[in-house]
């Protein structure tokens, strides 16, 4: 790939410079802060229903609230809600979400302050046809998009609105993906074509987004369009809109949210974010806060200066190569745990932390320490330190380095820097916090037998837990999506359990180390066919223990098949009352009455050998991966 930046200096903190895009009476990029928006869940025909549920997020503190509009009939419904909310002094800006039809979006753009529309879905096709396109027949293509597109943009033009244009990893057309692949540069392709036609038309008024379930697809694809937007020039210094779709519910769905939006706030990128939960959506509001928040604080202790060239490909993912090192790990005397190479990336505890949970070691399941710190031979070092760096890298045998606390740096531009300066050879350690370059949060609070249940509710009761758990995510998820770390410590997390569990689920939400079943579950939204709270947790309850089964469950069929590539098995709504099933993103049962859906997809996983017994049933589980 040629030579592309997306960051003057991606060790030093500094929000990219964008135009000012207003949606309604907000300001999105330019001096404005990082704005928070969020979806209401109801159906778009229930007038009432509407308005309360933005209202309710407003009162929490949403500054824009997006609709769903899949018909020209619920697109005409948004004049009578607007006018609602207006009648009630509620003045927060509306945006209408648009896929599929093109007719919506312009009736939709009559009312409201901004329209999103999904490149992938608007007025293309996604069958998953393999073709080969000549050039002529692809600018034909566009052409047609061209005639689809433009009138969208000359209404949204003459009302002054907004738009985003906003491409999702699950809908990318055929057209692209048959010349650019299921790809974060499809993702960017897709969007630059409908933004070209926009410019064209000399209209400006439009926001960017490239979302994707999978945290290191979403990252490499906001970065690969912020380099492409930099080297096309300076006037297309357009805001972005973060989110990471698909998230899920509780801490799985806030770690792998943090992973994605908060390493591209660390990097600068973003100017709206949404938390996508299947949740209510006000609980995404101060999760998104915190993000925000997360980021301010640690955006001081930064490398202003040094700027050496990155160790990785922030475009594409590939692991860090170090040489495999056998330490000391926990267990019988003598016994050795390899790290580094190809080995799994390790979870590391304090010996201090260690103690208070030995005598409970099997209690915990899946969450067990492996390596002590104190054991491990660790060398901490200062990364801007060349003297010690120049020794370790005189070193013929590998060692096992990390940064010291005491060093006055945010935790990402650290170790970045580290392993830029690093030999490869060597496994590195990566940590949450450091004590010095990012205050450690003391709050005394403490939990060990509790620790390794998760509900919801103790997270939105626990603000410093959450702020934790974030940071942690940020840093570490971010770090890792980079290729950098062999083994992890969540320093930051004085209870040792629940630091453990924070420690496997970002490993498992970064993709790094799948040790339980993953979920992908979208959010609620007008289109949802069936209520998604209930059925991820009873889908949850039938294959919590299959462990490494990634299972999709979608409300809808917008970004269903595309998001389920990387799925074993989907549950995706079809119509009111019925579900069809997927292996992989292939539709294989349909329209099975919603009563018999689980069952239905237990078969399934059954019939592709992907079935083990619960171990309460009397079958001893895989072990974890």
């Amino acid at each position: 790939m040629r030579e592309l930046s997306y960051s003057e200096n991606p060790y030093a903190y500094r929000r990219r410079k964008t135009r000012q895009v207003k949606v309604g009476n907000i300001g999105v990029g330019g001096d404005n802060p990082i704005r928070v928006q969020s979806m209401i869940t109801c159906d778009t025909m229930d007038t009432d229903a509407s308005i309360q549920q933005t209202i309710e997020l407003a009162n929490v503190g949403c500054e824009i609230v997006r609709i769903t509009a899949p018909t020209v009939k619920d697109a005409r419904n948004l004049e009578q809600i607007v006018k609602g909310l207006r009648e009630r002094g509620c003045n927060v800006p509306t945006v209408a979400d648009i896929h599929f039809k093109p007719e919506a979006a312009m009736e939709a753009a009559k009312w409201v302050d901004k329209v999103r529309i999904n490149p992938g879905n608007y007025a293309d096709s996604k069958k998953f046809v393999i073709r080969e396109y000549t050039d002529e027949q692809y600018a034909g293509e566009l052409n047609r998009i061209r005639e689809r597109f433009s009138p969208l943009v000359d209404l949204c033009k003459k009302r002054s609105i907004a738009m985003r244009i906003g491409t999702n990893h699950g809908s990318l057309s055929d057209r692209i993906l048959n010349r650019y692949g299921d790809t974060p540069l499809g993702m960017v392709e897709s969007a630059l074509e409908f933004a070209r036609i926009a410019r064209d038309m000399d209209y400006h008024d439009f926001i960017f987004s490239m979302k994707a379930s999978n945290p290191k697809i979403m990252i490499a694809a906001y970065r690969l369009l912020v380099a492409r937007l930099n080297e096309l020039g300076p006037d297309w210094n357009y805001p972005l809109h973060l989110g990471v779709t698909e998230a899920g519910e509780g801490e799985d769905a806030r770690i792998k949210s943090a992973i994605g939006i908060g390493s591209l706030l660390a990097d600068g990128i973003g100017d709206t974010i949404r938390v996508s939960l299947t949740e209510d959506s006000p609980h995404e509001i101060p999760v998104a806060r915190a993000l925000i928040e997360n980021i301010e604080r640690t955006s001081g202790s930064q490398l202003s200066t040094l700027n050496p060239q990155l160790s990785f490909d922030p475009y594409s993912y590939q692991r860090r190569a170090s040489d495999t090192l056998a330490i000391a790990g926990i267990g019988n005397s003598g016994q050795r745990i390899k790290l580094g190479g190809a080995e799994l990336i390790r979870v590391v505890v304090k010996k201090a932390n260690f103690d208070k949970i030995a005598h409970k070691i099997e209690k915990l399941g899946d969450y067990k320490p492996e390596i002590i710190y104190e054991n491990a031979g660790i060398v901490e070092i200062d990364p801007r330190d060349e003297t010690a760096i120049a020794k370790l890298n005189a070193e013929r045998s590998p060692r096992f380095v990390t940064v010291s606390d005491d060093v006055d740096l945010a935790v990402i531009p650290a170790f970045r820097l580290l392993a830029g300066k690093l030999h490869s050879r060597h496994p590195i350690l990566l940590k949450d916090v450091l004590s010095r370059g990012e205050e450690m949060l003391d709050t005394g609070y403490s939990m060990l037998d509790k620790e390794i249940q998760h509900p919801v509710s103790s997270i939105q009761h626990q603000p410093d837990f959450l702020t934790r758990l974030l940071s942690a995510s940020t840093n570490i998820g971010s770090l890792l999506c980079d290729g950098i770390g062999d083994a992890i410590l969540a320093q930051g997390e004085e209870a040792p359990g629940q630091a453990l569990r924070l420690s496997y689920n970002i490993l498992q939400a970064a993709g790094s180390r799948i040790f339980k079943t993953d979920y992908v579950a979208c959010p609620s939204c007008g289109r949802t066919l069936f209520n998604l709270q209930t059925t991820t947790a009873k889908i949850k309850e039938a294959t919590l223990h299959l462990k490494g089964v990634k299972i999709a469950i979608m409300g809808c069929i917008v970004n269903g098949p595309g998001e389920m590539a990387d799925a074993d098995f989907g549950y995706v709504g079809g119509a009111p009352g019925k579900v069809n099933l997927y292996v992989g993103k292939t539709a294989v049962k349909f329209n099975i009455p919603e009563v018999e859906a689980v069952d239905r997809l237990k078969d399934l996983i059954r019939e592709h050998g992907k079935w083990v017994q619960p171990a309460h049933e009397g079958a001893a589980l895989e072990p974890a991966s």
